[in-house]
């Protein structure tokens, strides 16, 4: 036999990113694919690693090699473009190959935990009349016993038998002694979403007669499919305009052909009504197994998926970010829903894009991916542009049910005619109590995600911007200084307007609990819930609360950016933004898009019924494009102008985003090697990039460590990453300044 049969190339996950070569024992060879997880020796300790290839390079000495320990799990546990996967996002985003292949390998598995096994019993030895009349007189139970497992036409499980018969273990142990009952073990997989409080109560889904644009967006994605490789299709389609079916058809026509579907939802609350959508839908298919992926899961369920995946026994995954990197065998589809989300962004290393690595997953498997929204994002419109995306569109909803007429009402007005700071406006207020007389329901949406301590005058809803960046200038209120945090620009914050002179120019925000007890105080009758991470901290509440407010047993929704998108309820016919300025005026180039996307989302889940919609957006700067243009309804118009506002100042995705933070207890310290850093990176890089910064993080000062930025805008990330990695190899590093490097980033604070 050759020697090098007998050796394989493993990534240990043990802190540092060289490649591994070990012996394998005999016999053990034959357990060993490329992807199998293994534990290996790492100097005097053993850690796990996955085994990338079989054959050993050609210098590599057999005789001082050591042996592979244990083969983890029967089958591989990354696929080989998984692992392909692995070196791209290394390479892109910086991040060590440790951490990658953590973030890709689940907690569960790496820690060794052993599926969970149940004991299902079938009938042995066939008794004779004679026999059984025996057995019955000297252990009745035990016929009892025997007699309901020969009724059974498959294996039940034991537990199950044991409870509904009301019988000991040592009746069932008598009966299996005599091998008149016949035990085997098998893998118990536990199914999310399939618990003991059972499914939200969604409709049966049924198959619909698709419209005449929804059948030319199916053909589009067929014929894509038919013809076979790599190609990504964004579907751009107005809120209730029936995307999902749209993806269904194109899922039943991969599953046709054997193949696998990844599905991405961009927050964890879209999941359960998404997969009782596709388990409906794809109940027809018996071979065919959908599971769920996402945080909440406990580690048995994430154990369960991630297996049944692994073994093939699983053809389709619905999951938030993380499941991009489920080991789905024969991947034919991935589906990416909503994938203008800042949610798809991972800010933990690796800091990855879940809609960039979808694509990049699917240019490695050579299949199709779908992204869908009914507001892009300007990186997939500019790609459009390019040609390097196909188009389809939808513009009308589904049985032509008009979308919802949007008021936006001036908080200016709306405070000098009642002088006195309100939360709620008369036109809100009288709407939500019309729609509790009339037993419809209402959802508010507060725009939390979009606080910032930026100015803001009551009166003409003027913001302080930079000069340089175009952006909000951030409002520090321990110096009483306004700082852009792109450029480091820095002036006295105004006691007065600057526009208007008015002194009402200065910042708040607003919370889900104090929206919840204003409209409990206009509408005491009605019952209100709100949701917010706290409801989010119980695995089950937020089903729960959705599955009453689908039945009827809520009148007013209160949430956040977690209930604005996705979620269909048919009796919702008004929808409240309570303060579309606070996601306005962050200090971020994508505070406009931002904006626009919410405005657009939320109105979207009102009308979805047979009854018509409302939609009432409050601001302090009414005239705002996002707001008008949300208003009009005209997606493609703003995506112009403000791509031309983006193209004008190079922002992404005309050029590549670099942030570089730097953080340590010492605000001086980190200043001082933040400066250094930046010099050193511009020396290297010559002029090829251009560098903003350092200056003051949005959030300065954080857990007790001070932080400071450096932005670089380049055309080409894997050059731009690797000089920045000579730099840090050059420079001598504080221990105690620590960095941090986000490709793409989706947040500035």
């Amino acid at each position: 036999m050759n020697l090098n049969d007998e050796i394989v190339a493993v990534w240990p996950l043990a802190g540092f990113d060289k490649t591994l070569h070990y012996k394998v024992a005999e016999g053990m060879s034959r357990q060993i694919a490329v992807g199998t997880l293994v534990r290996v020796p790492v100097g005097r300790r053993f850690t796990l690693g996955v085994v990338v290839k079989k054959k050993a390079d050609p210098d590599v000495e057999y005789s001082k090699l050591k042996m592979v320990s244990q083969v983890c799990y029967d089958q591989p546990i990354l696929t080989p473009r998984l692992l392909e996967l692995a070196g791209w996002m290394r390479s892109y985003y910086g991040a060590k190959r440790e951490a990658v292949l953590e973030t890709m390998i689940p907690g569960p598995i790496r820690q060794g935990m052993s599926p969970k096994r149940d004991k299902y019993v079938s009938i042995g030895k066939k008794l004779g009349q004679e026999e059984l009349e025996t057995l019955g007189r000297r252990a009745p139970k035990q016929r009892d016993l025997y007699d309901f497992v020969l009724q059974q036409i498959k294996p039940q499980k034991k537990s199950l038998i044991l409870n509904r018969l009301k019988l000991s273990a040592a009746t069932y142990n008598g009966l299996l002694e005599k091998g008149f009952i016949h035990e085997e073990s098998r893998v118990a997989e536990r199914v999310a979403y399939e618990d003991e409080i059972g499914e939200i109560e969604f409709a049966v889904e049924e198959k619909f007669t698709l419209n005449d644009e929804q059948v030319a967006v199916t053909e589009s994605l067929r014929a894509t499919l038919s013809k076979g490789g790599f190609a990504t299709h964004l579907v751009q389609g107005v809120t209730g305009s029936g995307k999902t079916e749209v993806y269904l058809d194109a899922m039943e026509a991969v599953l046709e052909k054997g193949q696998g579907v990844l599905f991405l939802v961009p927050e964890v609350a879209l999941t359960p009504q998404t997969v009782g959508r596709i388990r409906s839908r794809l109940a027809q298919y018996a071979h065919v197994q959908t599971v769920v992926w996402h945080s909440h899961l406990s580690d048995g369920e994430r154990l369960d998926a991630w297996m049944a995946l692994a073994s093939g026994r699983a053809q389709v995954v619905v999951g938030a970010r993380s499941a991009v990197f489920a080991p789905i065998k024969k991947l034919g589809l991935i589906v990416v829903d909503e994938e203008h989300e800042p949610a798809f962004k991972q800010d933990e290393t690796p800091r990855y894009h879940g809609r960039d690595v979808a694509v990049y997953r699917a240019y490695l498997e050579n299949t199709l991916c779908v992204l869908g929204s009914a507001t892009p994002s300007l990186e997939s419109y500019r790609n459009v542009t390019l040609g390097k995306y196909a188009l389809d569109r939808l513009t009308q909803r589904v049985d032509d049910r008009a979308l919802p007429m949007m008021h936006v009402v001036d908080m200016r007005q709306e405070i000098a005619r009642t002088r006195k700071s309100t939360q709620l406006s008369t036109t809100l207020v009288e709407k939500l109590r019309d729609r509790f007389e009339k037993k419809e329901q209402s959802i508010l949406f507060i725009n939390r995600r979009g606080f910032s301590s930026s100015m803001l005058c009551q009166d003409c809803g003027h913001v302080e911007i930079c000069n340089h960046c175009s952006v909000p200038m951030t409002y520090h209120r321990s110096d009483e200084t306004l700082k852009c945090h792109l450029c480091g620009e820095e002036v006295n914050a105004p006691t007065q307007c600057p526009s208007c002179k008015s002194p009402k120019i200065r910042w708040k925000g607003m919370g889900t609990q104090r929206i919840e007890d204003s409209v409990t105080r206009v509408m005491p009758k009605a019952k209100v819930v709100r949701i917010d991470a706290d409801t989010m901290s119980r695995k089950h509440l937020f089903r729960q609360i959705l599955g009453e407010f689908r039945s009827g047993k809520i009148d007013v929704l209160v949430g956040t950016q977690m209930i604005a998108k996705g979620l269909d309820f048919p009796n919702v016919t008004l929808v409240g933004m309570v303060d579309a300025d606070l996601s306005l005026h962050i200090p971020d180039f994508r505070a406009n898009e931002r904006t626009f996307q919410l405005l657009v989302q939320v109105s979207g889940r009102a009308g979805r019924g047979d009854l018509a919609g409302e939609v009432v957006v409050q601001t302090f700067t009414p005239h705002a494009d996002p707001i008008q243009f949300a208003r009009r309804g005209e997606v493609d118009a703003f995506l112009e102008i403000e791509a031309e506002s983006r193209k004008r100042f190079q922002y992404p995705p005309y050029r590549h985003l670099i942030r570089q933070v730097f953080r340590g207890p010492n605000p001086d310290k980190v200043s001082f090697f933040a400066e250094q850093f930046a010099k050193r990176a511009n020396e290297r890089l010559g002029g090829r990039i251009e560098t903003r910064g350092p200056a003051p993080c949005s959030i300065e000062k954080m857990k007790d460590h001070y932080r400071f930025q450096i932005w670089y805008f380049a055309s080409s990330i894997t050059n731009t990453m690797a000089e920045l990695s000579g730099v840090a190899s050059e420079i001598g590093w504080p221990p105690d300044v620590i960095q941090i490097l986000d490709v793409d980033p989706m947040s500035l604070s």
